[in-house]
């Protein structure tokens, strides 16, 4: 009997992506959620974006390493820096609508 020791490297190619969305109204208001994740072998990517009657929209976005590690820069792109934080983006809309 032989006993022939190969070397083998396998490599995790596993991608994923999950949605969720809720709504509901009483009385006329609208209540929202949504949630997108997607996952790799790098990590995840988790955006939300939640809505409350008479409210602005929330969104946020976090970001995880493949070790489950929330990583720091991770956040609403191109905000000035607001990263892995709930942000206001009714004001920001509004500013672009007036500057065009």
């Amino acid at each position: 009997m032989s006993n022939a020791n190969t070397n083998t490297n396998y490599t995790s190619t596993f991608k994923s992506a999950s949605f969720s969305f809720s709504s509901s109204t009483v009385n006329g208001q609208t209540r929202s959620n949504s949630s997108v994740a997607y996952s790799d072998p790098s990590g995840t990517r988790v955006q939300t974006r939640s809505q409350e009657p008479g409210q602005a929209a929330r969104e946020s976005r976090l970001q995880f390493d493949a070790e489950g590690r929330r990583l720091q820069d991770s956040g609403l792109e191109g905000n000035g820096g607001a990263r892995g934080r709930i942000e206001d983006v009714t004001d920001r809309e509004e500013e672009e609508v007036v500057e065009k």
